[in-house]
């Protein structure tokens, strides 16, 4: 008997226990991941390190460029010689597998770069976005682009941003 009436103390406990866990609220925020990370001191700063130190590859392609423009423009010349037309046409193929070779180890490089900053400052934001779940008491943050309609008011990427530029600032 004495199980019995455990057994049904136990039994009830537990229906209170799901009943209370279906009428407890769940708290959600939505975040704009991507928007949050670029819009960190971090980054911005990052950023114009990035540009600053590939600017000079930057300019010797536009460099290349304008001299491809210039050999373009020899080659519409009337009365041509056929070998000044032959060492242009030479001369423009050179350049133009150059500027493709420059263009694509430039775009290779930056895009490297670019996708390890990217990558520690994401990492970085995750845990700065858990710790204000764990302050705010939330039980779930999803991405904006995973999310057809929300209320304004449940976003926090401005503050998620805030509190990665105070844990992290910018050097």
């Amino acid at each position: 008997m004495f199980q019995k009436v455990r057994g049904a103390i136990l039994v009830a406990a537990i229906s209170l226990a799901a009943a209370a866990t279906a009428q407890a609220q769940i708290k959600v925020a939505i975040i704009n991941a991507q928007k949050s990370v670029a819009d960190t001191q971090e980054i911005q700063a990052a950023q114009k390190v990035l540009e600053a130190k590939f600017k000079p590859r930057q300019d010797a392609i536009e460099s290349l460029q304008r001299e491809l423009q210039g050999i373009q423009q020899q080659l519409r010349a009337p009365n041509l010689t056929p070998d000044k037309e032959a060492n242009l046409q030479i001369d423009g193929t050179r350049k133009q597998k150059e500027l493709q070779r420059l263009g694509e180890d430039l775009q290779a490089d930056f895009d490297r770069e670019r996708q390890e900053i990217l990558g520690k400052t994401g990492r970085q934001m995750q845990e700065v976005v858990k710790k204000i779940a764990e302050e705010k008491g939330l039980d779930v943050i999803i991405d904006v682009t995973n999310t057809i309609y929300f209320k304004p008011a449940l976003e926090i990427t401005a503050d998620a941003t805030a509190a990665y530029n105070k844990a992290y600032p910018a050097k």
